[in-house]
């Protein structure tokens, strides 16, 4: 019998072992051909949104790759493969196992061994993530258009629902570095529709089960009424929210001050109120930094970056680096261990930076003797103003350094 036969019979036989639902993997290997590094084949079946597929895992000698064809397709290609190149093939079905062979001398043989597998692996190709908000039994979900009445997620909110897990993963992260019952009072400056908020208060009492007193901080009154209205619907007692901005609210028993998408010179309020207060905690995710901008384009400082600066976007780029690099030694300058990262957040606002100071000490260093590190960060400081032409930086002038 001619070789394609033989891959033929192999072929049928997958083809069926799919219609039948037995279907396990096939592997092959012992490849001759041309691509080179090229060292084995695995094939599965997966659904990826609810269509059927083949999942083709190609193994090279230093690396992986994973592509993924409609059924049809992936059957025409493993049928090429085993004409030009893999001189193995092996199809595993919970009913038997079938291994196609060309031997060195041209021979082929075809054989059926016993089953490996007894079951059909799952084909779920989107694993459901393990997530620290989950959506069933969450009427403030509900009341925020996140989920149905059933839990379910509403298609057009999953960017959201993602969204809000992210930030609490984070905010779990952060949490536990600090000591145990460290977190009493959380206010959330600029709460906005309250999402973060409620799934904060959610996870903080919960899952960790705390008593943690959390405030949503907004200027928006329609909005402040919405969030307590869905809050006393929740019968989340410990949860408030309070009209008024970020300036004016007296955050002084704050151990962990979140404020997230703040505009330009908010955030070095919520920061400075952060500070003020001693918290434990820190977190905020920047965004407009226009005070740095004016200060760079009106003192048109040359440095070694000016041939980037001259263009529009790069300045922009460059502005908040160096705003958000200034906040991070203002924090560090007041105790904290600060962190600077980017992360995803959703299909709107894609891309993020997180600032983040965690108390090292309990002791506030507001208003005490400068030490020899304080001095040394304010030289730096001072150096990186007279580089990019910077006359103040907003959050040094709150805190009067």
């Amino acid at each position: 019998m001619a070789v394609s036969e033989y891959i033929k019979q192999f072929s049928i036989a997958l083809k069926e072992s799919l219609d039948a639902t037995t279907f396990v993997k096939v592997s092959l290997g012992n490849y001759k051909g041309a691509e080179e590094a090229l060292k084995q084949l695995l094939i599965r079946k997966v659904a990826i949104k609810r269509e059927d597929k083949l999942a083709f895992t190609y193994r090279y000698k230093t690396r992986d790759v994973v592509k993924n064809y409609v059924v049809d397709e992936g059957l025409d290609l493993i049928t090429d493969y085993l004409e030009n190149g893999f001189k193995i093939g092996t199809l595993f079905t919970t009913e038997k196992d079938l291994i196609l062979e060309e031997l060195n001398n041209g021979k082929v043989v075809l054989r059926e061994t016993k089953a490996s597998a007894k079951e059909v692996p799952s084909a779920i190709h989107d694993k459901e993530k393990t997530r620290l908000i989950k959506p069933d039994s969450k009427s403030y979900l509900t009341e925020l258009k996140i989920t149905d009445a059933e839990g379910k997620v509403f298609k057009n909110a999953q960017d959201k629902f993602r969204q809000i897990n992210h930030y609490i993963e984070i905010l779990s992260a952060l949490i536990k570095e600090l000591p145990e019952g460290t977190i009493k009072k959380v206010a959330d400056m600029g709460s906005g529709k309250g999402y973060l908020t409620f799934a904060l208060y959610d996870y903080l009492h919960s899952v960790l089960k705390l008593e943690t007193e959390v405030v949503g901080v907004e200027y928006r009154q329609d909005m402040v009424d919405l969030c307590n209205s869905v809050a006393e619907k929740s019968a989340f007692a410990q949860l408030n929210f309070v009209q008024g901005t970020i300036e004016d609210y007296n955050a002084e028993d704050v151990n962990l001050l979140i404020a997230l998408h703040a505009c330009d010179t908010a955030t070095d309020d919520a920061i400075f109120k952060g500070i003020k207060a001693n918290a434990e905690l820190i977190v905020v995710a920047p965004c407009c930094h226009k005070q740095i901008r004016r200060e760079i384009e009106q003192n048109k400082v040359k440095n070694d970056v000016s041939f980037l600066t001259k263009y529009g976007i790069f300045l922009e780029r460059q502005a908040e680096m160096v705003t958000d690099g200034i906040r991070a030694l203002i924090l560090e300058y007041f105790g904290y261990k600060t962190k600077v990262f980017e992360f995803i957040s959703d299909a709107h606002t894609p891309k993020n930076v997180l600032v983040v100071g965690v108390k090292k000490s309990p002791k506030s260093l507001v208003g005490s003797p400068k030490n020899e590190e304080q001095k040394r960060i304010l030289e730096k400081i001072k150096a990186s103003k007279e580089y990019f032409g910077i006359g103040y930086h907003h959050l040094e002038r709150l805190l009067e350094l």
